[in-house]
């Protein structure tokens, strides 16, 4: 039987052209995906500053509380302390431990910054290693060293004066030397790095060398037995380094992990439907081969040896643009500040068998199902058969799509009655899938229940060509959902996904908007924080009413143990005391600002009454550097399910981040004042410090959010493209197929013109029975979701992404149908009856 499947590839090309073109871009997708993960799981950042340490002891930034079973990430520089240092200093095996502090030291240009950088302790150089190659290194407050690139950006040389940004504010150093090692970096002299680091006494990381003749895993398991650190050796030093890199893991495995399987689902999909119908085509000659004693096992290893030969070489074909999508999709999150920069993208040989695996396998599988049929039929049925319509149910395929359905009611059901917030979509995204893949196992079903709607009416104001496509597509319903699930599978996917971004962005906006009173916002384009004094300076300009530094940082609620916030903790924001006009994003219920000083705090009402704390009583969090604080509550405010955030004293908050500074600054106007000016004037004398719209302030609180919405945009693109491709081959694999009908009826006396205007009708029926569809598919999930992230039935979004998609689809359907009809009918009539399909 391979034999003839290798003599069948030679005469139906259409059919096997349309199956490699699915294999190739699904093999493609899903190896680049598998680069992701592998990416994610390896987390390779090679050590550079710290290279020269065998191993790098960074503090455990995260915090299990009372009673939780999953530990919340810290999301701020947590320091080891000086009597941790000593515990180790006496670990068996330990010969030295040098210290590192590390604290934003900008370089200056003017007024403007030239260059970021991090300042160090000179004894800790030798981790790199750094090595002078000019002066001497700094032994007394007022003289650095640098680094030759940030020497050589600075215009600096050995005896110069530079200028760097610390503590938000400028100041003046003389470079005492130039070392030779990684780029932006500035040492300063032990005693001073430790005062400008803000936390004498304490390290951000601490560099180990080992005693000779110790094995060094061992003297590892040593020291993380001696004290609550976490201590890395190899390539995993290169995290103490860049720390995001341990957090952006988790999203490119997540991303890669979602995407992937979903993409995996629709190629077999795709790849299914591409067989499917090309075994539906070819009804006839299965037939003929049943009715000379061919045996349904043949029938299947012949349909299996096409599919193995086709999908082999397009799995071969498909690796390499799956390399290079891997890498730009790696790309694209990395300038996005998903992935690391830092990160190392890898995709080596399990990626690429995972995908070829998934492509081939897909292949098998849609091909066994499209045999199954063909293959069990009785030869005296089968030439009964072969010029009616395929019977499309089947038990097997009722029960998995009910299955499929019911899924999707779940997940509605829980996004509706259980999430709130940002939460929601952890549930409605997999619910837009279930009935996606609901409807497309039942398809010939729901195909024809939307051409029985909407048959009727147009066959009333159609005339002779457009009655002839509606009895066409109506009697050959179950062919012709082969065409229309792919286009809902596109419509109901990409529909659902871009409004959910849309509607949750707008809900997320909203709830901070709503009680935002900033009316500008001076920000730290640095990366340093602003200088505390900057904020008295604000104050004292003209027509400011109100102005309060603004922070932000993650924390947990230790007790009481039941808080309504997940491991992830929740959102603090830090502001300065004030009256009820002052710039707080809040919209108070009880209590008063004015009082926010020291260790208070104020909750929101929701929180309040699930943990039953009000005004007065007491809470304990874990801020996020890992300081436990007891705070007494001092006022309670409205805020939206799932949006709700815990407001603190702006000095606490900013003492517990890594910068130690206030980022922002909120200001807000006097009625009929325009400050603007004078605070442009007062930025411009204030290096790295900018005046911006409040419109800054909402695009940085929403910045996770948008990124989300950036990457789901990017993944359900190549969705959208690859559905796309399914769309395109299986309508023109199903026009193609046609000829001899076409040509039968232009020799009974249809014109060209005549044929073409039915398939024009025909092609606006299937638009319009997958938009309809697909539409349905979306809104199933669009309207639990928005009505619990917004309070409103409908959406949040342009009607222009709708009309885009939709416009998409037709356009794909109607190119996809006209233009191969358009050159089969270039042939004559008997020439297209005597070519095999």
């Amino acid at each position: 039987m391979m034999r003839l499947a290798v003599r069948t590839l030679r005469f139906r090309k259409g059919g096997f052209i349309a199956t490699f073109i699915a294999v190739v871009f699904g093999t493609a997708i899903v190896l680049a995906c598998g680069g992701l993960m592998e990416t994610g799981i390896r987390s390779n950042v090679p050590p550079t500053r710290l290279a020269e340490a065998p191993l790098v002891v960074t503090a455990k930034q995260s915090h299990l509380r009372p009673g939780a079973e999953d530990a919340t990430p810290l999301v701020e520089q947590v320091l080891i302390p000086s009597s941790t240092v000593a515990k180790l200093r006496v670990v068996d095996g330990v010969q030295e431990i040098i210290g590192d502090v590390t604290f934003p030291a900008p370089v200056l240009a003017g007024t403007s910054v030239s260059s970021t950088g991090e300042g160090h302790s000179w004894s800790s150089a030798r981790l790199a290693p750094y090595r002078l190659t000019s002066g001497r290194p700094p032994a007394s407050p007022g003289e650095v060293v640098l680094d030759t690139t940030t020497a050589r950006t600075a215009n600096a040389r050995t005896g110069t004066r530079v200028t760097l940004l610390l503590a938000g504010a400028p100041k003046t150093f003389v470079v005492t030397g130039i070392a030779d090692g990684p780029a932006g970096h500035t040492f300063f002299s032990s005693a001073e790095a430790a005062n400008l680091s803000g936390h004498p006494g304490a390290y951000s990381t601490l560099g180990i060398t080992v005693a000779p003749g110790k094995d060094l895993a061992a003297v590892k398991k040593t020291v993380e037995a001696a004290a609550p650190v976490t201590v890395r050796m190899g390539d995993d030093r290169g995290l103490a380094e860049h720390p995001e890199a341990a957090t952006g893991r988790e999203a490119v495995i997540s991303i890669a992990g979602s995407f992937g399987g979903i993409a995996t689902m629709t190629m077999i999909f795709v790849v299914a439907s591409t067989l499917a119908l090309s075994a539906q085509h070819r009804e006839r000659e299965f037939a003929l081969l049943r009715s000379i004693g061919t045996t349904p096992g043949q029938v299947r290893r012949m349909i299996l040896g096409e599919s193995l030969l086709v999908s082999i070489p397009a799995v071969l074909v498909g690796l390499i643009p799956g390399w290079f999508l891997g890498r730009y999709l790696f790309d694209q999150l990395a300038s996005h500040g998903v992935a690391p920069a830092a990160l190392e993208f890898h995709q080596g040989l399990i990626p690429f068998a995972a995908g070829a695996g998934a492509a081939v396998l897909a292949a098998v599988g849609a091909a066994l199902i499209a045999a199954r049929k063909s293959a069990k039929i009785k030869p005296v049925q089968a030439l009964m058969e072969a010029g009616l319509q395929r019977k499309w149910f089947s038990w097997v395929r009722l029960f998995f799509g009910l299955i499929a359905l019911g899924g999707g009611l779940a997940l509605v059901i829980v996004t509706g009655a259980v999430m709130s917030g940002p939460l929601a979509a952890a549930t409605a995204g997999p619910a837009v899938l279930c009935w996606a893949l609901g409807i497309a196992l039942l398809g010939p079903f729901w195909t024809k229940l939307t051409l029985a709607l909407i048959r009727w009416p147009l066959y009333a104001v159609s005339r002779v060509n457009g009655r002839l496509a509606i009895v066409n597509v109506t009697t050959r319903s179950v062919a012709m959902s082969a065409a229309v699930m792919p286009l809902m599978l596109a419509v109901g996917i990409s529909t659902a996904n871009l409004y959910m971004q849309t509607t949750q962005v707008h809900a997320s906006e909203q709830a901070f908007t709503k009680d935002l009173k900033a009316d500008a916002v001076l920000v730290s384009t640095a990366g340093a924080g602003l200088a505390p004094s900057l904020l008295s300076e604000v104050r004292a300009v003209p027509g400011v009413a109100n102005a309060s530094a603004y922070v932000t940082s993650t924390g947990a609620i230790d007790e009481p143990r039941n808080a309504p916030f997940d491991e992830e903790g929740s959102l603090l924001q830090g502001v300065g005391p004030q009256n009820s006009s002052g710039t707080a994003p809040v919209r108070l219920t009880s209590g008063s600002l004015e009082n926010l000083t020291g260790s208070t705090v104020a909750l929101p009402d929701h929180v309040a009454t699930k943990i039953d704390r009000g005004l007065g009583s007491s809470i304990r969090m874990t801020l996020g550097d890992g300081a436990s604080v007891d705070l007494r509550v001092i006022a309670t405010f409205a805020a939206e399910r799932g949006y709700e955030s815990i407001v603190l004293p702006a000095d606490l908050l900013a003492a517990h981040t890594t910068d130690r500074l206030a980022p922002q600054i909120l200001v807000s106007y006097a009625p009929g004042a325009n400050p603007a000016p004078a605070l442009a004037k007062l930025t411009a004398t204030h290096p790295g410090v900018q005046l911006a719209h409040r419109d800054a302030l909402i695009d940085t609180f929403n910045e996770d959010l948008k990124t989300q919405a950036w990457v789901n945009y990017l993944l359900v693109g190549l969705l959208i493209g690859y559905t796309g491709v399914s769309v395109v081959n299986t309508l023109v694999s199903a026009t193609i197929r046609r000829r001899r009908e076409f040509a039968l009826q232009r020799l009974t006396g249809s014109t060209r013109a005549q044929i073409l205007r039915m398939l024009s009708t025909e092609a606006a029926l299937i638009t319009f029975a997958g938009i309809l569809l697909g539409t349905c598919a979306a809104m199933a999930t669009l309207i639990p979701f928005s009505t619990t992230v917004s309070d409103s039935p409908v959406p949040h979004g342009s009607v222009w992404i709708y009309l885009f998609i939709t416009a998409t689809a037709a356009l794909l359907t109607f190119a996809s149908t006209l233009l191969p009809a358009t050159t089969t009918l270039r042939h004559h009539p008997a020439d297209s009856i005597s070519r095999p399909d």
